[in-house]
């Protein structure tokens, strides 16, 4: 047996509106918690031979011909000159560069490329637009803390950084 409401149309599509808004809401807030977590990404060359030394830094961070440039002159790689094999050098490379911010699927990777200039080619991923917008506010002398070390130590204020997630509202900034 059905029942006949006396509800009026206009009420019954504003709550339909209102649960459809809602739902796309909740998908795009989905949308944007994932844009904080770049993608994981794992190259057996990469990790021994940059984590051999520092953090292997995620691709997206940087754009293609940063990249370029800078395994491109790793005789003059931050004060250290860095030797590889022809053929490891060209593996990274090509991982690095296939990686890079304008390839990147996700919106953190999309603003990272968006922020840089045609012919800007930063190879310190601290000089780039996007890490300035994001961190300008930061006193030079938190940098020098001993808990922070310097501006490449992610994690010090990202607790998740070391799973490619840089998000804001998690960062804490050590005393």
């Amino acid at each position: 047996m059905t029942s006949k409401t006396n509800v009026p149309r206009g009420l019954l599509r504003a709550v339909a509106l209102v649960l459809t808004l809602g739902f796309s809401g909740s998908m795009l807030a989905s949308e944007g918690e994932k844009a904080v977590e770049l993608p994981t990404l794992d190259n057996a060359r990469w990790h021994a031979e940059c984590g051999g030394c520092h953090t292997p830094f995620h691709p997206a961070l940087l754009p293609e011909r940063s990249w370029r440039k800078l395994m491109g002159e790793l005789d003059r790689h931050f004060g250290k000159s860095i030797h590889l094999d022809a053929a490891v050098q060209k593996e990274i490379t090509d991982f690095l560069t296939s990686h890079a911010a304008e390839h990147g699927k996700n919106a953190r990777a999309r603003n990272i490329a968006k922020s840089t200039k045609a012919g800007d080619t930063a190879i310190r991923i601290t000089e780039t637009p996007f890490f300035g917008l994001h961190h300008h506010e930061i006193a030079a002398e938190v940098w020098q803390r001993k808990s922070v070390g310097s501006k490449i130590n992610c994690v010090a204020c990202h607790p998740g950084a070391d799973k490619n997630n840089f998000d804001e509202k998690a960062a804490r900034i050590p005393k």
